[in-house]
C-alpha cells in the first residue's frame, strides 16, 4: 500500500434526508448532480501506479449519495483498471448502480470494498429495507467485498435491537458503528443530547471495533508528525484539486498536466484539524507512524455465522498493510527541509498578493 487517497465529489443530492446528516442541518439538501470536467479515462491514467508510486488505496465518496451520478462506476472502474484497491460509499439503494458495477471484470470486483451505510431509520420510512439488503446481496455474490456501519442518533436508540437482528438475518453479522459529530460546531462534538459516557454505553452494543477506535481518540488533537500530504491526500474528483488533507494546502490540479509527476509533501506537525475525525482510515493505516493503532481491515470486517468474512481474503490481506510497509520514514533532515520548503513557498505567496494588492491599489488611486 504505497498511498491513501480520499476521493470526494462535492455535491449535496441524495435521495434519503436523515435527521444527523451535515447537509440537512446546513440546509443545502440539493437536486443537482455534479459536473466532472474530466472523464473517467483521464482520472484513471491521473491516478495511474506508476505516478502514485504504486498500488494504492482509494475511497471514492460523495457529499450526497455517491453513486447518484452515471459517472461513478465508470470511474471506479477506471481506477481498478490501474491495479489499485478501491473502496466506495454508498446508502445502497440505487440498484441500476450496483447492478453496473456486478457486470465489472471478476479482478477488479475482487479489489472492490463496497461501505453500505446503514441508514435504518430512511429506509424503514420508505420502505426500502429489501432494496438496500438485495443490492449488498449483489455485490457480495459478484466478488466484491462489503461493510456496513450504522451512524448513531439519538432517534435510533429505540431501534438498536432491531437493526441488530435484521443486520445478523440478512449479512450474517451485526453493522459497525461509526459516530456522528455535530457540523454546526467547529469543535466537532459528538452529535448527541447524551454525556460522553452514555453515548458510549448506548452504542457498545454493536461490539464494533470502528466504533471503539473512534471514540478512543475522539477529540485528541494530533500534534505528532503527520505524513498527510505525503503518503496520503484529499482529491476533488470533479475538478483535479488535490490537498493535503482536508484543511491541509493545496498542492496542484492532478488531472490537468496528468505525465507529471505530483509534488507530495506532508503536514507534519501542522495539523489544521480539532481531531482526527477520520481517524478510523488514517491513523489505522498508519499516517502517523509514532501512535500504535488496530489494521484498517479490524474496522471494516465481521466474521459471519456461517464462518464467511465481510471482506475477501484479497482485500483483507491488503487492508491488513499499513503505509509504513511500503514508505520510509523522513529523517530529521528531511522533515527540516520539508519545512523550510513550505516557509519559502508562503514566503513568495504572501510577497505575491501584497504585489497584487499594491498594483489595485495604485491603479485605483491614481488616474
Amino acid at each position: 500500500m504505497k498511498r491513501f487517497i480520499d476521493c470526494l465529489i462535492p455535491f449535496t443530492t441524495c435521495n434519503l434526508q436523515c435527521d444527523y446528516c451535515y447537509i440537512i442541518h446546513s440546509k443545502c439538501w440539493g437536486q443537482t448532480l455534479p459536473v466532472f470536467r474530466y472523464d473517467a479515462d483521464r482520472i484513471g491514467h491521473a491516478l495511474s501506479i506508476n505516478r502514485l508510486g504504486g498500488i494504492s488505496l482509494i475511497n471514492i465518496c460523495g457529499d450526497g449519495e455517491t453513486l447518484l451520478p452515471p459517472e461513478t462506476v465508470g470511474i471506479i472502474h477506471s481506477i481498478l483498471k490501474n491495479g489499485h484497491y478501491v473502496m466506495l460509499v454508498t446508502n445502497g439503494t440505487v440498484t441500476k448502480r450496483f447492478t453496473e458495477i456486478a457486470e465489472l471484470p471478476v479482478d477488479c470486483l475482487n479489489r472492490l470494498l463496497i461501505k453500505f451505510s446503514f441508514h435504518y431509520l430512511e429506509l424503514k420510512r420508505k420502505d426500502w429495507f429489501n432494496v438496500f439488503f438485495d443490492n449488498v446481496q449483489t455485490v457480495r455474490n459478484a466478488g466484491c467485498s462489503i461493510s456496513l456501519e450504522l451512524t448513531p442518533s439519538d432517534e435510533m436508540i429505540p431501534h438498536i435491537e432491531d437493526a441488530i437482528s435484521l443486520c445478523k438475518k440478512r449479512t450474517g453479522a451485526i453493522c459497525h458503528v461509526t459516530v456522528a459529530r455535530d457540523e454546526k460546531n467547529n469543535l466537532l462534538p459528538l452529535l448527541t443530547h447524551h454525556s460522553r459516557t452514555e453515548y458510549e454505553n448506548i452504542w457498545n452494543k454493536f461490539q464494533s471495533d470502528l466504533f471503539d477506535f473512534k471514540m478512543k481518540v475522539f477529540g485528541e488533537k494530533r500534534r505528532e508528525y503527520c505524513y498527510a500530504g505525503l503518503w496520503t491526500g484529499v482529491l476533488n474528483l470533479t475538478t483535479g484539486e488535490f490537498r493535503q488533507c482536508y484543511r491541509g494546502d493545496l498542492l496542484r490540479n492532478i488531472f490537468e498536466d496528468i505525465e507529471s509527476p505530483i509534488q507530495f509533501v506532508p503536514i507534519g506537525c501542522r495539523c489544521a484539524e480539532p481531531y482526527c475525525y477520520n481517524a478510523h482510515a488514517f491513523m489505522t493505516l498508519g499516517i502517523v507512524p509514532s501512535i500504535r493503532t488496530p489494521r484498517f481491515s479490524e474496522m471494516r470486517n465481521r466474521l459471519c455465522d456461517d464462518g464467511s468474512e465481510w471482506l475477501t481474503p484479497d482485500m483483507k490481506t491488503f487492508l491488513n498493510r499499513k503505509l509504513i510497509d511500503d514508505n520510509i520514514e523522513l529523517s530529521w533532515i528531511e522533515k527540516k527541509l520539508y519545512e523550510i520548503g513550505r516557509l519559502v513557498k508562503t514566503s513568495r505567496m504572501i510577497h505575491k498578493s501584497k504585489s497584487l494588492l499594491s498594483h489595485m491599489y495604485h491603479k485605483t488611486i491614481i488616474p
